[in-house]
């Protein structure tokens, strides 16, 4: 049998999946004399804790890969950041050279933005500084379509700061730059695939086994020793940006550990999204010309009637798809940024941070958090909707 469906592009999938624009922050209009020498910085953490960065490569040998069968089971990265001990060791990297290389191509910018210097990015965390002492929840988050789990740093480690382990996860062959063991940078198979001969759910779905996997290795002692003495395995969450927010509540639906999730401006994709997680908590932020409630391509009010528990809908006036992540951040420092998003990419990241961490305190520490009420002037941009 035949598939009649017609054939889409790389280009229409990953605009359709980044939110309805390809040419996003960094913009690749500037010549490169305008890029300035200075060295990019993420924001500073405000929580109380150092911040210490290991890289892990798992592989999932019980499971295929659904983008490539002959690989020898599912491979992720994982940077996990965590409460560190004070530790005079190194920065942690931001992303490789190499990582950075097929960044800025995916944005237009080679040539114009040298990868040397996004790569070389100030994160705030420690390279392999010791634990601290205690138990902290766990917070595992998820990139968008096509983007490495670097976009995410500055969110990984400002949670971290503030109390918890959180495991920002690369899914193989979904992402345009993500450096393996040996230097390996796989394709995006799946970039040229979905659209074409499988759908989002399908991502969405393998998402989900992922990040239950990724639970499932770092609460084992034997497999990650201090890292796991430091979870609360009764205490876990998980966010994401993009399709990764839809796989946030997937793995919410697939898996009983996890108890509070977060979309970051996320179409979810499944039909039945917001099923089977019972009362646990979830927040949905996101930009308010797509996902307010008068934007009736958006699958947020279907989803958001099926939520019973805590629940949120927000969304942000002015900002664009990647507001919610790292990348506004480092353009402005790049004097690159994007003409069709108002909201700067400073104020993109303070909402970000404050809400994704009030979420979390609330839900997984018990800590009240006025800051999730209702509209505050201190956050003027920042709609609740309660259809």
């Amino acid at each position: 049998m035949t598939d009649s469906r017609p054939r889409t592009s790389r280009r229409t999938v990953l605009t359709a999946l980044l939110g309805g624009a390809l040419s996003v922050p960094l913009l690749g209009a500037a010549p490169a004399s305008s890029v300035p020498a200075a060295a990019l910085e993420l924001p500073p953490l405000t929580g109380p804790h150092p911040v210490g960065r290991r890289t892990l490569h798992l592989v999932d040998r019980h499971r295929g890969d659904p983008w490539v069968p002959t690989a020898r089971g599912r491979e992720l990265m994982v940077s996990v950041s965590y409460p560190a001990r004070p530790s005079g060791g190194h920065p942690a990297a931001y992303m490789t050279e190499s990582e950075a290389r097929r960044l800025l191509e995916l944005k237009g910018l080679a040539g114009v933005v040298p990868a040397a210097t996004v790569a070389g990015t100030l994160t705030h965390a420690q390279a392999d500084a010791p634990p601290a002492p205690g138990r902290f929840p766990l917070v595992l988050l998820s990139p968008g379509f096509s983007m490495p789990r670097t976009t995410l740093t500055a969110l990984a480690g400002e949670v971290a700061a503030r109390g918890y382990v959180v495991a920002a996860v690369d899914h193989a062959y979904e992402s345009v730059g993500t450096e393996f063991p040996g230097g390996r940078v796989p394709p995006c198979v799946a970039c040229d695939r979905v659209g074409v001969d499988v759908d989002e759910a399908t991502v969405v779905r393998g998402r989900a086994a992922d990040l239950s996997f990724v639970i499932d290795e770092l609460t084992d002692r034997r497999r990650a020793g201090a890292l796991a003495r430091m979870i609360d395995p009764g205490r876990i969450g998980v966010a994401g940006h993009s399709i990764g927010g839809a796989a946030a509540l997937a793995t919410m639906a697939a898996d009983r550990r996890v108890r509070a999730g977060v979309n970051l401006d996320g179409g979810f994709f499944v039909p039945d999204a917001g099923h089977r997680i019972g009362r646990r908590p979830f927040m949905m932020i996101g930009a308010e010309a797509v996902h307010g409630p008068g934007n009736t391509a958006s699958d947020w009010a279907g989803t958001y009637d099926r939520l019973h528990g805590w629940k949120r809908w927000l969304t942000v006036a002015g900002a664009g798809h990647f507001s919610f992540t790292d990348i506004p951040w480092l353009a402005e420092q790049l004097r690159l940024p994007d003409p069709e998003v108002p909201l700067s990419g400073e104020r993109g990241w303070y909402i970000t941070r404050d809400y994704v961490g009030a979420f979390f305190d609330l839900h997984l520490r018990n800590i009240p958090q006025p800051l999730l009420h209702g509209p505050t002037p201190s956050h003027p941009e920042v709609g609740f909707h309660q259809p």
